[in-house]
């Protein structure tokens, strides 16, 4: 062999050697924005086979009608009950539409609901008892929802079929009550929400549509391990519009994964909660919303793709990417609320393309403000937090205000492509802001 081959053999094996590191650092670049890996569990996107959780039993074979005057509640909760009794398995709601109140699943019980099958929620707040609850960050009495799960670790929403709320007779209500008395507050107006799930780990909720919510859609508070799988989440904006009727609150909750999921409500889509007044931070009943992967999303209109508040005490490692939005008011909104302490911290956006009347609006958020006696407003603060290849249409590409208890702290805005009617940002707010590549309008960002 001569001195040219070794060498080009050498040459070879040097590029191989190099392109194989390369490959190993690829592998390690998928990180939470604190610089943690994302453990394997995210990216097991695996749909669940009802088939393999159990017997399945249908609630038609058990009494339930599908008629829109029969109530079915007492026939749904009793085959729920007995099943779980003997063992579990998976309720199933077949073709057709079974109207009910609220019902309680139990360990080894899960859900299932057949394609062209619908669990319809009743107009009638009679058939929500009021119970041990959670809204608003405070652990009160107040109507379930209509599917409810508390402490059904492994409990599971599966199907083609629709959960609809029903929830035009509680909005109607809530806009008269809105009209007698502007101030008045959310849970004035008797509503339930349509899936509220406590205390459960290892969930998944897939391919159902969730629709028509009387107040928010998906509630999940103090769960571990979480997946939302390709779901569709709606409420209308219009004729009457579905107040509060988030698509998914995360409460106190850890390792959630939401993924291809449809959501247009007119309200929040995804927002953070946690606990809300000024000792909220010590109050063993709230805590951090951390380690949160929302990606390959669509929205469609909403108030705000993801929000922060209004009832957040602590939101950390959340990475929102590759995400459609369409015609949504915000692609963010950091509610800085001035009567609660709040820390967001380590949260990047990444890959977000679309139309938005506002792309990042941080304001305080002082709606139904209370210091509950305390002196001095809390400290709240949001830092470390990126906006990355943005591909954004907007009316206003930023929007900013803070109050002399806020801090803004290690801001970046990279690579990203903006049209907007307006992109000014007062930057003597923020304490370390980068800017690297961003265009406004064909001109460089701020220079």
């Amino acid at each position: 062999m001569t001195d040219k081959s070794v060498f080009g053999l050498f040459v070879i094996a040097l590029a191989l050697s190099f392109a194989s590191c390369q490959q190993k650092e690829t592998a390690k670049v998928d990180t939470f924005p604190d610089g943690t890996p994302i453990p394997a569990w995210f990216s097991d996107t695996t749909k669940i086979d009802p088939s393999t959780l159990g017997k399945m039993y249908s609630i038609a074979d058990f009494g339930a009608v599908a008629d829109d005057s029969t109530m079915n509640t007492v026939a749904i909760q009793q085959l729920i009950d007995s099943v779980s009794a003997n063992g579990g398995g998976v309720i199933a709601v077949p073709q057709g539409t079974f109207r009910s109140g609220a019902i309680f699943f139990k360990p080894g019980t899960h859900l299932h609901v057949e394609k062209g099958g619908m669990l319809k929620g009743s107009d009638d707040i009679a058939d929500y008892p009021i119970m041990p609850s959670r809204m608003e960050g405070q652990n009160l009495d107040y109507f379930p929802a209509l599917v409810n799960a508390y402490n059904v670790p492994g409990f599971t929403i599966t199907g083609e079929g629709t959960i609809d709320g029903n929830g035009k007779k509680y909005w109607e209500a809530f806009w008269q009550r809105r009209k007698e008395n502007p101030k008045c507050t959310n849970l004035e107006v008797s509503r339930p929400r349509l899936v509220f799930i406590w205390g459960c780990d290892s969930i998944q909720l897939q391919d159902v549509k969730l629709h028509n919510s009387g107040f928010w859609t998906t509630h999940l508070y103090q769960c571990n391990y979480a997946k939302l799988l390709d779901l569709n989440i709606f409420a209308p904006k219009e004729p009457v519009p579905a107040p509060s009727s988030d698509a998914l609150d995360l409460d106190v909750c850890s390792n959630v994964l939401v993924r291809g999921c449809y959501m247009s409500v007119n309200d929040d889509a995804i927002a953070m909660k946690g606990g809300k007044g000024p000792w909220a931070d010590e109050d063993p009943n709230n805590g951090p919303n951390e380690n949160i992967l929302i990606e390959n999303n669509t929205y469609g209109f909403c108030h705000s793709t993801f929000t922060c508040g209004s009832e957040s005490v602590h939101t950390k490692n959340v990475l929102v990417r590759n995400c459609t939005v369409e015609g949504v008011s915000r692609v963010i909104f950091l509610k800085m609320r001035p009567d609660t302490p709040q820390k967001y911290e380590f949260i990047t956006l990444d890959g977000i393309s679309g139309t938005a009347r506002t792309g990042i609006y941080i304001r305080p958020w002082r709606q139904f403000f209370d210091l509950q006696g305390r002196e001095t407003p809390p400290i709240s603060s949001s830092e470390n937090i990126t906006f990355r290849n943005f591909n954004l249409k907007c009316e206003k590409f930023t929007e900013v205000g803070l109050t002399e208890y806020d801090r803004l702290e290690n801001i970046t805005f990279e690579d990203m492509t903006i049209e907007a009617g307006s992109a000014t940002l007062d930057t003597s707010l923020i304490k370390n802001f980068v800017v690297k590549n961003v265009m406004v309008n064909g001109e460089p960002f701020l220079q």
